[in-house]
């Protein structure tokens, strides 16, 4: 080892009060592990009577518990960006704790890079391996892992045996010049490689190694319901529909879905139907049932910025890793969420909605407007650029105390100028070609549950009495949330 080799406990001694870390990783894998949990118990002890230890807390995007939640309950961090998706960062945030910096993820490592966040004290990242000439192998995923690296002035690694070499050539990094030498991304189709496996670090910036050997118990995704998969088939005959008539190429085009039920239901049943051909993805986090698909032939070929796989799924893998070796390529998240990336190559971009207006637009990320639920994440990045932007949400939540379809949302991540798909699980509104009057009456024909229909056409025919181009009612706009806050169930709404 050319490095010095550190006890966890021995590294957070380079770290201090008012520093800014940024930490490796991506959608909770890939993360060092070791060093948060050792930072986490001494700041708790230092912050036990007042806080006298905090640090800023920049990632390339959902780290999970080992992070977000030890750190938060530790009252360890000052500020976060640019994703959360923990229940205890969230509550920290909502309660003022911490200040939290919502952020497009394409946009976070350009951030670091052009100095906007100012120093980067120290980087900690993960690592499977170090070949013996010093370079690094990740291991399971990149996110904005090169350029916190380049920006930090030091660095502490965490060597995470529990892999070996096995991911040895599933990583492409390539890197992006700042204006005005950036080039073109020379990556014309999924499966191009353009950078390299290995991580190339300044070694005089390297503070030392952690030894650690532990997975990153992804816990198994809850089994679908019929909600989730009537969303997935509503996504998946469209797409058909679509294909047949000449709307989508031939050869088919490449997928982005978001993480979670939802988007492994659409997926499953995209690769379910015997009428579409093979597809590949192009994407953020590559997820279990691109596994299953690949092994089942429905797949080509898959690129991401991270394998969030449950245990099962990543044995899966590392058994037929002469399958997956040369199928799946991990690349930086300033790659994969590109909007040159996401234009050229023609995504059929497919996200997940708290809830949609009746114009169109999405609110992925605040509940009733204020609270923070997680980040918008990557899905603003491949809704706008995409080929065709698809967004996907339950027709009601709380056991149908709330509509996901409401006169107007109470915050927009993504505008109606970017959304051209809506699907619940009562069916799919195309609004492409439509007015505002008529992206209305098909969302509420299409995708509205029936329990909340009338509501929203009593909202539609009260606002459309006043001029203007948009059907809006100040007095109304926000009525279904304000009875769900007064007396717990939207159905009650009456308009003023």
């Amino acid at each position: 080892m050319r490095y010095p080799v550190l006890t966890a406990e021995e590294a957070i001694g380079l770290i201090h009060h008012g520093d800014t870390v940024a930490i490796g990783g991506f959608s909770s894998v890939g993360t060092p592990k070791a060093i948060p949990a050792a930072l986490a118990a001494y700041a708790a002890e230092a912050n036990r009577d007042e806080v006298t230890f905090q640090i800023g807390l920049v990632t390339g995007g959902a780290t999970g518990s080992q992070i977000d939640s030890a750190l938060a309950k530790a009252r360890a961090v000052r500020f976060r960006t640019p994703f959360q998706s923990n229940p205890d960062m969230r509550r920290a945030i909502n309660a003022g704790e911490v200040e939290y910096y919502d952020l497009h993820l394409s946009h976070i490592g350009q951030d670091v890079n052009y100095g906007f966040l100012g120093r980067i004290h120290t980087a900690i990242i993960e690592a499977s391996a170090i070949t013996p000439e010093g370079r690094i192998i990740l291991s399971t995923s990149v996110g904005i892992t090169p350029t916190i690296v380049r920006a930090a002035e030091q660095i502490i690694v965490e060597l995470n045996q529990s892999h070996g070499d096995r991911l040895e050539g599933m990583h492409d990094l390539y890197t992006l010049e700042t204006p005005p030498y950036r080039q073109h991304i020379p990556i014309f189709h999924v499966n191009d490689r353009t950078g390299s496996p290995y991580l190339d670090v300044d070694p005089s910036k390297i503070a030392g190694v952690v030894y650690t050997n532990e997975r990153d118990h992804i816990a198994p995704f809850t089994p679908l319901n019929d909600t989730t998969r009537r969303i997935g088939q509503n996504v998946a005959s469209f797409l058909l529909q679509e294909w047949q008539k000449g709307g989508i190429p031939r050869q088919f085009l490449p997928l982005q879905s978001g993480v979670g039920n939802i988007a492994n239901a659409v997926l499953g049943a995209l690769g379910a139907d015997p009428n579409l051909p093979a597809f590949s993805m192009f994407t953020e986090v590559i997820q279990n049932s691109v596994i299953d698909l690949m092994l089942e032939g429905r797949i080509r070929f898959a690129t991401g910025s991270s394998l969030t796989l449950s245990e099962d799924h990543l044995d899966l893998m590392y058994d037929h890793l002469d399958v997956f070796r040369d199928r799946i390529l991990l690349r930086p998240q300033e790659i994969t969420n590109h909007p040159e990336m996401i234009r050229r190559l023609g995504v059929i971009t497919i996200n997940t909605a708290l809830e949609a207006d009746l114009f169109g637009n999405i609110n992925s990320t605040h509940v009733m407007g204020s609270k923070i639920m997680n980040g918008i994440g990557g899905s603003a990045d491949f809704a706008r650029n995409a080929y065709l932007s698809v967004f996907t949400t339950p027709s009601t939540a709380k056991d149908g105390l709330i509509s996901s379809i409401v006169p107007n949302v109470s915050h927009v991540d993504s505008t109606e100028h970017d959304v051209r798909i809506l699907v619940t699980e009562q069916g799919v509104a195309d609004l492409r070609g439509k007015s505002p009057r008529q992206r209305a009456a098909c969302i509420i024909e299409n995708c509205a549950h029936p329990d909340y229909k009338e509501l929203l056409w009593d909202y539609l025919k009260l606002s459309e009495n006043r001029t203007g181009h948009i059907p809006f009612s100040l007095k109304n706009a926000f009525r279904m949330h304000q009875t769900f806050v007064e007396e717990g169930d939207m159905r009650k709404t009456r308009y003023i």
